[in-house]
């Protein structure tokens, strides 16, 4: 690869798949915008696209030609179409829905949707469509259409985070307004809003048109309730190494400096593809929403943070947007919030794989990244895995994940943590320095992310030692999932030169496992030189 040549994944894939490729004819407004690589981070010199970034290309571009194969022999799922409207007061919320075929069963998310209903009607018929809890009732033989109208503002009362909010920007969940039928693999909705001049809308769903804002909503694990956001609210579509972010900042009485949280979610997710060359998500949803300070909030740029797997993959950051730029660089809530992204999303019970492997990449990436150095990425993921040890150590990581048992919380956290570095660590002494934990989910997400269902911590193991020449998973969750206790890393801390004494890590260079030590946090300096320069220029 030369020094000014540009990557672009849909010149190099055989013309005679691409013509009959659905994912690439449904997602061209992202590869307009994020095949380029030399678009996406100016300062990414082409020196340093490392081999880890051109392999990661080269499976995406594998994984796109099997995914176009099995689009092109799967059957057409049924499709139903909705078409959505809003009042530019943003009171009334009004839907039609076509069905094909017809249905005979329609239910909302929420237990409040009911009350919130203003009519439904079959609009063949006309006739009133009565309601049961969550769901309409139906006659047996079905509908093929139907309208209703939502009273949105009583709507944005259930968001508490609205309460501080400009007049002209809400946020409501689609588990209060959206009534559908179930989504399964064979079952999907197509989803078009028409809004008034001035109106914007940001959904977690698959944007399929932007001009006609017209989505996709699939079949998904549905782990908590998505984000709409409607209204006169700040969007940014924000190109990063394999996906355009589409960000919605909320607007609060306080303003905030919009361009510089961009350039800091830009540099986030940069620090995420960091892990294998590319974001894992092509096209998230972001959520940005203003809180100042506030009371218990503390000092934190980003007090909260949360990922949302419902109809597609969204992710929810709380600010205090009166922090100054460098505040938000050193943060590291939405890296981990980000690195959720680099699993599917996992069953109750296994909840220690999800958090722990984010805590162990958290710490790792922003290493990478050039945020910390080696020695204050090894002190925090050291004093991480000692909260862990301390916490609950009559319990097995899947017994406090699974019940919510006061002071587990540590342990969920950082059991997960250990399992990475263990297998990341065995990866890398077994295959020689071939073969990665980075490398590993580089194939899990090529494969099979964003995933439309809830995975196991068994099956997610299982997959990732199918993915390996080297497969050290399942022997490690079979040795600790179960375990009371924690993981006992202090002989691999020994190996890789890390020592501790009155609760300060040292590093030591002749340690037989140094080099692999320096390589996994080893530093990418076009990233560290970039974050160097949006921190000095604000």
């Amino acid at each position: 690869m030369t020094g000014h040549e540009s990557v672009n994944i849909l010149t190099i894939m055989p013309l005679n798949r691409l013509r009959f490729c659905p994912l690439l004819h449904n997602r061209t407004h992202i590869h307009a915008q994020a095949k380029n690589i030399d678009a996406v981070i100016p300062h990414f010199q082409a020196a340093h696209r490392s081999a880890r970034i051109r392999q990661a290309l080269a499976v995406a571009l594998a994984a796109l030609l099997v995914h176009c194969g099995s689009a092109i022999a799967a059957p057409s799922p049924d499709v139903h179409y909705y078409t959505i409207s809003i009042d530019y007061t943003l009171s009334r919320l009004w839907v039609e829905a076509r069905f094909s075929p017809s249905v005979d069963s329609v239910t909302a998310r929420s237990r409040d949707a009911g009350r919130l209903l203003i009519d439904a009607r079959d609009c063949d018929s006309s006739e009133q469509i009565r309601m049961r809890n969550r769901r309409m009732l139906l006659p047996a033989k079905g509908i093929r259409c139907m309208n209703y109208t939502v009273d949105l503002e009583r709507a944005a009362r259930q968001e508490r985070h609205n309460r501080s909010l400009l007049p002209g920007n809400v946020i409501v969940s689609p588990s209060l307004w959206l009534w559908r039928p179930e989504l399964t693999a064979n079952r999907e909705l197509r989803v078009r809003f028409q809004l008034p001049e001035n109106v914007r809308v940001s959904v977690p769903w698959e944007l399929l048109n932007a001009e006609r804002q017209e989505y996709r909503i699939a079949r998904s694990p549905e782990s908590a309730d998505a984000p709409a956001v409607f209204g006169d609210f700040d969007y940014r579509e924000v190109a990063v190494p394999g996906a355009v972010l589409r960000v919605g900042f909320l607007k609060t009485k306080g303003g905030m400096d919009t361009e510089a949280i961009t350039n800091w979610l830009r540099a986030t997710a940069t620090d995420v593809s960091l892990a294998y060359g590319r974001f894992p998500n092509p096209s998230p949803q972001v959520v940005v929403i203003p809180v100042g300070g506030g009371r218990g909030r503390g000092e934190s740029a980003v007090p909260y943070g949360r990922v949302i797997r419902d109809g597609g993959e969204s992710i929810e950051l709380l600010i205090d947007q009166r922090r100054p730029i460098d505040a938000f660089l050193e943060d590291w809530t939405a890296t981990h919030e980000f690195s959720h992204l680099l699993l599917p999303y996992m069953r109750r019970k296994q909840k220690w794989v999800a958090e722990g492997f984010a805590q162990y990449y958290q710490n790792v990436l922003l290493a990478r990244s050039g945020t910390y150095d080696d020695l204050k990425a090894w002190q925090k993921i050291y004093e991480g895995l000692e909260r862990g040890r301390q916490s609950r150590p009559e319990l097995s990581p899947n017994e406090a994940a699974a019940g919510r048992m006061r002071g587990g919380w540590m342990k969920v956290y950082w059991s997960g943590a250990a399992i990475a570095l263990m297998a990341d660590v065995s990866l890398r002494e077994q295959s020689g320095g071939e073969e990665t934990l980075d490398l590993v989910l580089d194939k899990l997400q090529a494969c099979c992310l964003p995933s439309d269902r809830v995975w196991s911590g068994p099956e997610l193991f299982a997959k990732l030692d199918s993915l390996t020449d080297y497969p050290v998973f399942m022997k490690l969750y079979r040795r600790y999932a179960d375990t009371a206790g924690f993981p006992d890393v202090q002989p691999l801390f020994e190996r890789l030169g890390l020592s501790v004494s009155n609760g300060k890590a040292r590093l030591r260079r002749h340690a037989e496992l140094a080099n692999i030590r320096l390589s996994i946090t080893e530093t990418d300096t076009a990233a560290a030189d970039w974050r160097h320069q949006l921190a000095a220029t604000q």
